[in-house]
């Protein structure tokens, strides 16, 4: 029976061996928004409040905004679609690239409303190569993107091992750990009732990334039982290292838009905040807690889920995709 990380292209949808990857598919569908529907008018005159330290922290925000989903799709498209030997986890990978692309349009209309002066926007586009604490976590990613780049065929042990971990660190570090940084500094913002159209757009993108992360999760789970011998303790250590070097390039980026600290924002604390988030990502592969913190923030512990729920519920007339089903979020916020 071919497993899932063998090599080839199966084109057979059925029998649908690895149904759960069809209904995510399915699920996304149903999930369908675009940016047009996101209003940014009221986070203009918003802007213009913030203090000189706020809006350095929004500016280097966006930048980093500007190219990480772009990443993401760059490895999705070269090292994730052609291994993962499944038709209908291939649907859902497709799926996943045009919510990645609907991101990054969400990313350029941000940084057009937000900075309107033109060399300013250059700069927030460029931020991967002049602004340190952008670059070294671009520079994390491109090396775990590397690591399997030259790999046509999965055909030893060891290969599907680095396949592995590439999977692992996209999910688990970049969108699991940079990303969810992200989305604290938004929400932050959001309980001081600033940019609430950032916020608006976040929610949307948060769920999809959520979605995402879970999606590789599962490929994982799915190997490991499949092939149980390619997770072993090595490989945890290995695990262990590249969440802890994400802690760190985070961190980094935290002390850059932080400062000596803003109101409800610092570095000490989004420390805690991004190893409780990185403890949560070891728990979800079974493996046992590095840091012990707690999550130090509260906007995020009752993350306002009510524009979730709005969105969910919207009218036919409102989306071409109808949406049915409950809303489920879990709690490694």
């Amino acid at each position: 029976m071919t497993m899932l990380l063998d090599p080839g292209m199966d084109l057979t949808l059925r029998p649908m061996r690895y149904p759960d990857f069809y209904e995510r598919f399915r699920a996304a569908i149903r999930n369908t928004w675009t940016v047009e529907e996101v209003d940014l008018a009221s986070d203009v005159p918003d802007l213009a409040t913030l203090s000189a330290g706020e809006r350095h922290l929004v500016h280097r925000l966006v930048a980093f905004f500007a190219t990480g989903d772009s990443i993401v799709a760059n490895n999705l498209v070269l090292n994730l679609y052609q291994h993962v030997n499944a038709p209908e986890a291939r649907l859902y990978l497709s799926r996943q690239l045009y919510e990645e692309a609907v991101h990054v349009q969400f990313y350029l209309t941000l940084l057009d409303t937000y900075l309107p002066d033109h060399d300013e926007r250059a700069k927030a586009f460029a931020a991967v190569e002049h602004i340190p604490s952008i670059r070294d976590k671009a520079e994390f990613c491109f090396r775990w993107i590397d690591s399997i780049g030259g790999l046509q065929r999965l055909e030893s042990r060891a290969e599907r091992r680095a396949f592995l971990l590439n999977l692992i660190c996209f999910a688990a570090c970049v969108e699991g750990l940079f990303f969810y940084g992200a989305f604290a500094y938004v929400y932050w913002l959001r309980s001081r009732g600033l940019l609430s159209g950032l916020a608006t757009g976040t929610n949307w993108v948060f769920r999809d990334e959520s979605m995402h992360m879970e999606f590789a999760f599962s490929v994982v789970d799915t190997v490991r039982a499949e092939e149980p011998s390619l997770f072993d303790e090595a490989m945890a250590d290995e695990v262990r290292t590249m969440l802890d070097e994400a802690v760190t390039a985070e961190l980094a980026f935290a002390r850059d838009l932080c400062g000596d600290g803003l109101p409800g924002m610092n570095t000490a604390d989004m420390r805690r905040y991004l190893e409780y988030v990185a403890d949560a990502r070891l728990a979800r592969l079974g493996l046992p807690p590095a840091y012990g913190s707690t999550n130090p923030f509260p906007f995020m512990e009752l993350q306002d889920v009510q524009e979730l729920t709005n969105f969910f519920e919207r009218r036919v007339s409102a989306y071409q995709v109808a949406v049915g089903g409950e809303v489920s979020l879990d709690d490694d916020f």
